[in-house]
Parts: structure tokens; C-alpha cells; sequence
């Protein structure tokens, strides 16, 4: 069923629409994160409860933004991310890939890779971090102060030079209180995507996220079971947007485009076996 919404809209980009669009949203997981090739790191790290990636994490990730840069068909023009530093990691190789100056087929990573940084706008989105529970979370990662603290400009720091979007106001400010129930963090990522999809609804978004918020991006526009996400996997849905006036929008239901096993996500329609 179409839905007609008036968000609050960023930017001077939103003054002048096309009457008739698609906006295509992608969500993809974080690379190849450290302690499951080295578990002696963990015992040492300061916040074992977020690890970096691994060498071949961040070479997964630029590969996958060269992928994306290549065979999706249309441009991102905004992306999102979790403030965990294996997803903040992710999105700096993809958007070094998607702002490239030059593809060189030869590149493996961002390193001496020239962009421009005007092509994408980068922000931390706390409400797409990972599930704070006991599901997500190994026990002995868990802090034992409790405290859960990222600190934003750090993070930020690590995307590329130029890109990060200062005047975006997150969805969420800081993380989910922990202990997060499973349903309530697939409910907070079916919200995020959706809202996010509303409040930038003239561009084309890509969303860094973990494992679980890439199936619930496809379970919440598809009637399917999710049972494998790869690392750097991502699942691409789009949806038709009229423009009216005053900033107004009518918006169709997202279709998830992806098919099973394309792009690292095995996921089951509940029903294929109806014809």
C-alpha cells in the first residue's frame, strides 16, 4: 500500500524533485572482523566488545564498493553507518571506492586511492549498531562497568577526509540501553531503515550495518526467512516516490531486489512453494 509522508528534509538538495522517481536503498554488513582470526586479541584490547577488521576484512570492503560502483546502476549519494568501529572501517574502504577519481582494477584497499569527496555525504547513525545482547555480544566482551562509550568524533575521523555530513541529526544520539531483547533489535533496525528511506527520500542510501540488520532488511520488505549473511554481504530494495508540493512525498512499498545468494545473503521466500 502507498504511503503519503511530509518529513523534515536536509538540505537544499530536496528544494527541486522530479515528479516521478525510484530511491534504491542498499544495507550491507561490516567486513571481517579481527577476533575471529586472532581470539588472543580480545584478551588485551581496551574494548574488546568492538573489534577492528581484519586485513582481509578491509580488502572485502573496498572490493565490495568497486562491486557496488560498478553493477548496481545508480549512484549512492548518502550513506549511513554504525558507530562500530568494524562497520566504521567498512564504509571508509566502500565510499574511498565509490569516490574514486580513477578505478584501478588493481587496487585492493583505499590505501593512496585520490576521491572526491563530493559525491557522498557520510553519517553515524546509532540506531544501526550492533544487537546489544548476549545474541550479539561474546560474555567475556561485555564490559563489566557497564559502560558502553563510543566517541563520535573519533570515529569519524576514520572516514574519509571531506565526506562526513555535519548537519545530519541521528535517529539515534547514543546506543540502545543494554540488555536489548532480539525482537526489540530487528524492531530498531525495520524503524531505522524506514525512517531513514523517509527523511532522505530524493537520494539513493547505503546503510553499514551488522549481520542481523542486513536480514531484517530483507524480512521486513519480504516474506522470508534469513538464515546466512556473508561479510560484506548486502541486499538492494528500491521503491516508486512522487513528489508534491511542500516538501511532500508518496511513497510506494520497498521491493527487495536481491535474490537469494547473489550477494553473500541466503534468505528463503515463505512463498515460493505457492506458484
Amino acid at each position: 500500500m502507498d504511503s503519503s509522508r511530509t518529513p523534515i528534509l536536509d538540505g537544499p538538495q530536496h528544494n527541486h524533485h522530479p515528479p516521478h522517481s525510484h530511491q534504491n536503498v542498499v544495507v550491507m554488513r561490516h567486513g571481517d572482523r579481527l577476533d575471529n582470526f586472532e581470539p588472543l586479541w580480545m584478551s588485551t584490547a581496551p574494548r574488546p566488545w568492538d573489534p577492528p577488521l581484519y586485513k582481509a576484512g578491509v580488502e572485502r570492503a573496498f572490493c565490495t564498493g568497486r562491486k557496488l560502483r560498478t553493477q548496481l546502476g545508480f549512484p549512492i549519494q548518502r550513506v549511513f553507518v554504525s558507530p562500530f568501529v568494524r562497520c566504521i572501517q567498512t564504509a571508509a574502504e566502500v565510499v574511498s571506492a565509490l569516490c574514486a577519481v580513477e578505478d584501478d582494477p588493481t587496487r585492493m584497499t583505499s590505501e593512496g586511492v585520490s576521491i572526491d569527496p563530493s559525491k557522498i555525504k557520510v553519517s553515524i547513525e546509532c540506531g544501526l549498531c550492533e544487537m546489544l545482547n548476549r545474541e550479539a555480544i561474546r560474555p567475556q566482551a561485555i564490559p563489566k562497568d557497564g559502560i558502553w562509550e563510543i566517541n563520535i568524533s573519533e570515529v569519524e575521523a576514520m572516514l574519509p577526509a571531506g565526506t562526513v555530513d555535519h548537519t545530519v541529526e541521528p535517529l539515534y544520539k547514543e546506543l540502545p540501553q543494554w540488555e536489548e531483547t532480539v525482537l526489540g533489535a530487528r524492531n530498531r533496525y525495520a524503524e531505522v531503515i524506514q525512517a531513514l528511506a523517509d527523511k532522505y527520500p530524493s537520494e539513493n542510501l547505503l546503510l553499514v550495518t551488522h549481520g542481523e540488520g542486513v536480514g531484517v532488511a530483507v524480512s521486513a520488505f519480504l516474506d522470508a526467512t534469513v538464515y546466512e549473511v556473508d561479510y560484506c554481504a548486502y541486499t538492494h530494495s528500491r521503491r516508486s516516490i512522487s513528489f508534491g508540493e511542500n516538501k511532500s512525498f508518496t511513497a510506494g512499498d520497498f521491493e527487495v531486489l536481491t535474490c537469494p545468494g547473489t550477494t553473500g545473503i541466503g534468505f528463503l521466500p515463505l512463498n515460493s512453494t505457492n506458484g
